[in-house]
């Protein structure tokens, strides 16, 4: 069988070897197996033939049975369009096509039936249909009725005459050839558990279902599968993880006492206690520890890590901090400080910043060990940096930094690897987080501290403007400071800069007694540096800038964050701009400005955060809005190409797929039972080409 999927695609009827290469080139379709698992994006109802009497604007494609009366070629040019009067008996229909005119005029003919399929739509009180699709009716095809697929294809393969339907055909000419027996992925129990249709029935009818409830089976069948297959690996991979990868036992708490007795400045939330129970679980178990904290913005991660890391230096080890920006880097170290040296706990900073000569001095002091905690940016990942006994690292943000390049932290302890806890305040929806994170454990924040006021949010218009700029003097006169972000155009830095300029030269003029700060990604460190500090010391009321302030800026006493164009951003970045207020114990708020005309999906953004502070509620949103794919970025995507599975919809499935993956592993952790045979044989042919990285937390 498996020799049956890897059959060139270029065999089948009507595919070729030009057709073939230019498939996989758009569609990454090479062979059998491929092209059976391009699914439809949906199916059209074939079932009903409409009487053109019955037609009304508001109805999907529909398909109607009738006669081409005459032709008519009317306009020049790009207006030029054919129209062939259509009727069945009970009314008349207008088909109209603006391309191919020579092809159809050569190819249709009056007074023959044909089926014709497409959306109506009105004008002028006169029906139509707009390049519909169009055959020889055929009496014994419609008395059977079906579901027709309908895929997704590119422009360029559109101008080469590879459309859905042609797609149809090579699937239908392929599921011809499908072999009487197709081998199963599913153990017989989980069959029969579930109620699923064979796989070989279940392939047929995900493309051609005599009817809903069939395509419903056969649907939810391949996802499940799909699931259950990518949990059996994140599972078993989490298992053979704590079977092989030891970790430095800390089981020593004295100076956590210490610091939660004298020197804690308030009480932890029950999330924060939670939390550090389960880490402390870890790191004191002999295994190797490799925990995501999930906890929204403010919610109080930077504590818990440095409580972790008290831990790990009671125990005789070294502690590392490694965040994606030189401001973040900054600020935590600033933060750390304030904790560390009233303790006497030595702690750096290392940066692509520092100097030559001051690094000579931090390698020397890692390396004999008198330097205990180190926080840094991509600069920690380089080999010059050694450690006397690395036992934590603590990676935040960890979405933007690769696999490769955590993997580097592993090697930075050759005696047992450091335990890991990696760090987001991008809430993660919990069927995303289960998927990415399968092999993670994980840890939620999800409470803000005491004495912090939820942040009120506010969607207002360009012609609101003024309003908006009252409101901002008022928060000035009561001593606040404000955040004016103009958005990041990806395809245009000038056009940034300018935006941002322009941008800046208005504030100016409205505020011409009030000091402004300008930040933005052209600038270098030390000039970011300096506009930072001017704000957090309050010389500045007003800070302009670009998304550079999304991570990590830290002022308690600004609590106004303008968003221009806030249609413009996705609402991760708009929850994570909003958390850049609401750290103090003042009120805050956070104004969205656009102009009148924005899209159904970016309403949809900005209703969204005026209703709700809850980022797990917006992260749900965001992946209903965008699908998985681009909610992470390149580096953790690889997981995520499924071929018919959604976790924006297929939550519940997902939920079924792990849970049904741990009662098998629970029972059988090696796939070695012979009932569980087909799943490891599938399991090693579908994941053979992963290596080392798989991994890495």
């Amino acid at each position: 069988m498996a020799d049956f999927w890897d059959n060139s695609i270029e065999f089948l009827k009507g595919v070729g070897p030009q057709k073939a290469e230019l498939l996989r080139k758009e569609l990454n379709l090479s062979n059998y197996g491929d092209l059976i698992q391009y699914y439809p994006f949906r199916h059209d109802d074939r079932t009903q033939i409409y009487p053109i009497a019955q037609i009304q604007g508001e109805m999907a494609a529909i398909q109607i049975r009738g006669e081409i009366q005459r032709f008519e070629v009317i306009g020049e040019g790009a207006k030029k369009r054919l129209i062939g009067y259509f009727s069945d008996g009970s009314g008349e229909i207008e088909l109209i096509w603006f391309k191919g005119i020579t092809w159809q005029l050569k190819n249709l003919k009056t007074y023959m039936p044909y089926l014709v399929f497409g959306k109506p739509q009105k004008f002028n009180a006169r029906y139509s249909l707009v390049h519909p699709e169009i055959e020889e009716f055929k009496a014994q095809e419609v008395q059977s009725g079906f579901l027709h697929p309908a895929y997704s294809v590119t422009e360029k393969l559109k101008k080469k005459y590879i459309s859905s339907k042609a797609l149809a055909k090579y699937v239908k000419s392929l599921l011809s050839k499908l072999p009487s027996q197709v081998p199963e992925t599913l153990p017989p129990e989980v069959n029969a558990k579930y109620q699923f249709p064979s796989r070989r029935e279940a392939l047929i009818h995900a493309h051609y279902p005599p009817n809903q409830q069939e395509l419903i089976r056969a649907r939810n069948r391949l996802k499940f599968e799909e699931l259950l297959y990518i949990q059996l690996r994140m599972l078993r991979s989490k298992k053979k993880k704590q079977a092989t990868f030891r970790g430095q036992v800390f089981s020593k708490t004295d100076l956590l006492k210490t610091f939660y007795e004298k020197h804690l400045p308030f009480e932890l939330t029950g999330a924060q206690k939670r939390v550090m129970k389960e880490i402390f679980q870890d790191i004191a178990s002999g295994r190797q520890m490799n925990r995501l904290l999930q906890g929204d913005v403010g919610s109080g991660k930077t504590i818990v890590a440095f409580l972790a890391m008290l831990i790990a230096l009671d125990n005789g080890a070294q502690a590392c901090l490694v965040a994606p920006t030189e401001i973040l880097a900054e600020q935590h170290f600033k933060g750390l400080k304030e904790f560390a040296e009233p303790m006497g706990i030595t702690i750096d900073l290392l940066t692509g910043s520092t100097l030559k000569r001051d690094r000579r001095v931090l390698h020397g002091r890692l390396e004999n060990g008198n330097l205990k905690i180190l926080i840094g940016t991509h600069a920690l990942f380089e080999d010059t940096v050694q450690f006397h006994n690395l036992g934590l690292c603590i990676i935040d943000e960890q979405h933007r930094f690769g696999v490769e390049q955590r993997s580097k932290l592993w090697t930075k302890n050759e005696a047992v690897y450091p335990h890991i806890l990696v760090m987001t305040a991008t809430p993660i929806p919990r069927t995303l987080a289960m998927t990415l994170y399968g092999d993670l454990d994980i840890s939620l924040i999800d409470e803000l501290p005491a004495g912090r006021k939820p942040i009120k949010t506010a969607h207002r218009f360009d012609s609101q403007r003024l309003r908006v700029f009252g409101f901002i003097r008022e928060e000035i006169k009561k001593g606040r400071q404000i955040y004016i972000v103009y958005p990041l155009i990806e395809e245009s830095e000038k056009l940034d800069y300018k935006n941002l300029m322009e941008g800046y030269e208005s504030i100016s003029r409205a505020f011409p007694e009030v000091p402004l700060s300008i930040l933005h990604g052209q600038m270098s460190s030390v000039d970011k540096d300096y506009e930072m500090q001017r704000f957090i010391k309050q010389e500045t009321k007003i800070m302009v800038a670009t998304t550079v302030i999304e991570v990590g800026v830290n002022v308690p006493n600004a609590s106004v964050m303008v968003i221009e164009n806030a249609e413009k951003f996705g609402l991760a970045q708009l929850h994570q701009l909003r958390g850049r207020v609401g750290r103090g114990a003042e009120q805050s708020y956070c104004i969205l400005m656009t102009d009148y005309k924005i899209s159904k999906e970016a309403r949809v953004r900005l209703d969204t955060m005026v209703r709700t502070n809850n980022g797990f509620e917006i992260a749900d949103v965001d992946l209903k809005l965008r699908g998985p794919g681009n909610l992470m970025g390149k580096q953790q995507s690889g997981i995520l190409n499924l071929t018919i599975a959604d976790l924006a919809k297929d939550g519940q499935i997902l939920k079924e797929a792990r849970a049904c993956a741990q009662d098998i592993l629970e029972v059988d952790p090696n796939l070695s039972k012979p009932e569980h045979e087909v799943l490891k044989n599938h399991l090693n042919r579908y994941f053979r080409k992963d290596n080392y990285w798989s991994r890495i937390s």
